[in-house]
């Protein structure tokens, strides 16, 4: 059987990724992560010349899913209006290296992280409203009050960015309040979101509400921080052990042990003790690109036998 070359823009991204069945594949593929049943090396990462600005190379290999991506992160976008992230992503045959896809990986990347985190959400917590702090005010931001409220009720969200123009224009565009400060936001929150550009701590371990969820996504490098000393001392669940310490400042400057993977709890390996305040440290692993840019391939490819079938 022949495989279409495709090249996918963002619009039909968009159009062909669903929350419905990306959940399920994140799931499965966070757990085949922890269990040894996919390859995915470390990936590389390469300094560009702006300031905090970064160029990652992703490749894996999950069931049917081979893929590489490449994604910047430029923080002087902002300003260029332009955005922060940048990805693009290859897609292969794992069985004859030949390309199926180029895709604009920009929005795959987005909603991908914010799955992953409703994912672990959906595993650690019940289904009572919870109040929900977002620090960041990007894509990221956006993606994850989705993300989250498609696994549990949202009481309100609060939205904290350095810029306080962000802030009010992230929280308008998902139902939320821009709030003055960190602290503030994070007050008396059970679900926290860190998605910031920080290189240094924005979130302190003594604001935390006994028992929330911190969802650390921000900080991808080893010598940068989004939380202190006193909220990595909580209970430290990784995306992956070997990235988290070898990649996250987070873990490696405060020195917090990794309790486990979530892909341990997701299977039911781990049994994490009840009323514990959570650390969730996910770096974004590769082999989630792989699966939901093999869904959208898929999606792509069924339509256009569909429309070839009716001509």
């Amino acid at each position: 059987m022949t495989h279409p070359f495709l090249l996918i823009d963002d619009a039909t991204v968009r159009r062909q990724l669903s929350l419905d069945a990306l959940l399920p594949a994140i799931e499965k593929v966070l757990i085949d992560l922890s269990a040894g049943r996919v390859v995915q090396p470390l990936r590389t990462v390469m300094e560009l010349p702006g300031p905090g600005s970064l160029l990652f190379v992703k490749p894996a290999l999950a069931g049917s899913a081979l893929a590489t991506k490449l994604i910047t992160q430029v923080p002087d976008n902002a300003a260029r209006g332009l955005p922060t992230m940048i990805a693009t992503l290859l897609l292969l045959d794992p069985a004859t290296g030949i390309p199926l896809a180029v895709m604009d990986a920009t929005w795959l990347t987005e909603l991908r992280t914010a799955a992953v985190s409703a994912v672990a959400t959906r595993a650690l917590r019940d289904r009572q409203p919870k109040r929900l702090a977002i620090l960041g005010s990007g894509a990221l931001a956006r993606s994850h009050a989705l993300a989250l409220r498609a696994v549990v009720p949202i009481s309100d969200i609060r939205v904290w960015s350095p810029t306080r123009a962000n802030a009010e224009r992230c929280a308008a565009d998902i139902d939320g309040t821009a709030s003055p400060d960190a602290e503030s936001a994070v007050r008396d929150a059970d679900i926290v979101v860190t998605v910031t550009n920080a290189s240094t701590p924005v979130l302190m371990g003594r604001w935390l509400k006994p028992g929330a969820l911190v969802h650390a996504v921000g900080a991808p490098r080893p010598g940068w921080r989004e939380l202190d000393d006193a909220a990595m001392a909580n209970y430290v669940i990784a995306d992956h052990r070997l990235a988290a310490e070898t990649e996250s400042g987070d873990v490696i400057l405060s020195g917090a042990r990794v309790q486990c993977e979530i892909g341990e709890v997701l299977a039911g390996r781990v049994k994490v003790p009840a009323g514990v305040t959570i650390i969730f440290k996910a770096l974004g692993q590769a082999v989630e690109d792989a699966v939901a840019a093999r869904l959208v391939y898929d999606a792509v490819a069924a339509n256009g036998r569909a429309a070839t079938a009716a001509r």
